[in-house]
């Protein structure tokens, strides 16, 4: 402890008031100790100082400042000519600050640049170069089985359907990484097999059916009239495809089948010569997008069962208003965005256009497209864009319900499938006490009961239509439907018959019981 003079500045020495009393740990520093007399005395933070005792004799400025009393309190001079205005050294702060900021700002925007330039090299050597195949389906069944598994945790509004927001889908995040499944090398069997109703979709695994698509898009010119960039393509079809979920119908393996007759209708009606690049890609593109992160549970429910869904979108094709924003979702993060290097007007185009035909897929309507392509087929014109607008809704309706225009060993195990996921959606209508859709009680349908009135009311009519226009389908894709109506009929057949005798059995066996 010592005593200090208060001060008031004069030129280089401080003019002695009133003693103020210092005190200081024996521990402080030099630095610490020169801190405090700065601060006692009113000086700025670290100004050079020189402590004076009564004599004029310089004070070491340590912990061994001898005690000292009021009537000998220590001088302190400033070697500065005069104190920093407060105001100076306030802008002063302001202005290092702002010099390290913008520092700092360069730098970060040249890692950016710098590492830009890197994942850019990389992509173009792994696209080059390819990939080594890895065993992606055991950490894809791992992702599911967790998503799952989080999702049985989830609470909804009164609502069994998961439903994901731009903010919080995790499958629809940015990827930076190439995507690993192997690009398989098609054979010329296998190409020509692609583009005809007759091609087995069960024999092919999730990485093959990628590698299809893939070469879809690059056969049709599609890749080249969009600029898209490959392994954009790439990232966009594994993103699509983790955004089907694992239903036994809706799933992912009937995007491709949607998708693969689509590709074949296109070439079978020739539809390159008599339709733009930007209008077969919008056919492609919606049909792949067109069931995306379906539910397993249709509109009739989401209505009754007053879900979340239902309730967004007001009752109003509440599924393929979703299958479309799931849609824009992914094409709104920059690593899966295909459009990304067309126009905005152009974009603008397409868009508007996968929404017409997604929502073109609702059953509801049905009737309301069938009837408006029927008015225009007497006189329909492939420069009228009305006409051609028409025509897509009616192509992606008939690709989305195509199953049976294939042979019967590939449709038929898809019908089977199609009652699972209509059975569970009546039993949970059932626990619920919601009303039961009547072509899905497993209590009263059969496969032969569920595909005739299908067939011969929805299937063949529409078919035909399209017949009309393209004659040529009838053989490839009309006849099969006819035969397949004939099949199920027959079967129909047999389970009357044998209905029949289980009934006389029953009445047989009753009348014996009454008479004993």
């Amino acid at each position: 402890m010592f005593y200090l003079l208060y001060n008031s500045w004069c030129h280089k020495e401080i003019v002695l008031k009133l003693p103020l009393q210092v005190v200081f740990s024996q521990q402080s520093s030099s630095a610490e100790i020169k801190d405090l007399l700065c601060a006692s005395a009113g000086l700025p933070w670290q100004a050079a100082i020189v402590l004076l005792d009564k004599k004029g004799t310089v004070i070491a400025t340590d912990s061994t400042i001898p005690k000292n009393s009021k009537s000998s309190a220590y001088r302190i001079i400033s070697q500065s000519l005069s104190p920093r205005p407060e105001k100076e050294d306030f802008f002063q702060n302001v202005l290092s600050q702002v010099t390290e900021e913008f520092s700092r700002a360069f730098r970060v925007t040249e890692m950016k640049r710098e590492v830009m330039e890197r994942l850019a090299i990389l992509e173009r050597r792994m696209e080059v170069e390819g990939l080594k195949a890895i065993d992606i389906d055991k950490c894809k069944n791992e992702l599911r089985n967790l998503r799952d598994e989080m999702e049985k945790k989830t609470n909804r509004l009164s609502c069994p359907c998961r439903f994901y927001y731009s903010e919080d889908v995790k499958k629809c995040n940015p990827r930076r990484d190439v995507p690993t499944y192997p690009k398989y090398t098609l054979s010329s069997e296998t190409v020509e097999a692609l583009k005809k109703p007759t091609f087995d979709v069960w024999h092919w695994e999730y990485n093959e059916m990628l590698s299809c698509l893939e070469f879809m898009y690059h056969d049709l010119g599609l890749v080249q009239e969009f600029n898209m960039n490959p392994i954009t393509l790439k990232r966009w079809l594994l993103c699509i495809q983790e955004n089907y979920r694992t239903n036994p119908f809706h799933n992912f393996r009937h995007c491709f089948c949607v998708t693969q007759m689509m590709y074949g209708m296109i070439h079978l009606c020739n539809l390159q010569e008599k339709m733009s690049l930007v209008e077969l890609g919008v056919l492609m593109t919606s049909a792949i997008c067109h069931d995306l992160d379906h539910p397993g549970y249709n509109n009739t429910y989401q209505i009754n069962a007053h879900t979340e869904l239902a309730i967004r979108y007001n009752d109003m094709s509440p599924l393929e208003n979703h299958h479309c924003a799931v849609a824009f979702q992914i094409l709104a993060q920059p690593e899966n965005n295909i459009f990304a290097n067309i126009t905005p007007e152009l974009f603008k185009q397409i868009r508007q256009s996968i929404i017409r035909l997604i929502l073109a897929t609702d059953m509801a309507r049905h009737g309301e497209i069938l009837e408006s392509f029927k008015k225009v087929l007497p006189s329909f014109d492939f420069s009228n864009e009305d006409h051609v607008k028409t025509l897509q809704m009616v192509l992606i309706k008939c690709c989305d319900i195509s199953n049976e225009v294939r042979p019967t060993k590939v449709a038929e195990p898809w019908v089977d499938c199609l009652l699972e996921e209509y059975f569970m959606q009546s039993d949970r209508e059932k626990s619920e006490g919601l009303p039961v859709t009547p072509f899905m009680d497993r209590d009263k349908v059969t496969k032969p009961k569920a595909q005739i009135g299908f067939i011969k009311f929805v299937l063949i009519p529409m078919f035909e239509s399209v017949m009309k226009l393209f004659p040529h389908t009838e053989d490839i894709m009309v006849l099969p439907l006819r035969e397949a109506r004939d099949h199920y009929e027959e079967l129909m057949e047999i389970e009357e018959a044998m209905a029949e005798v289980q009934q006389k059995k029953s009445t047989s066996l009753s009348s014996r019981g009454k008479l004993q």
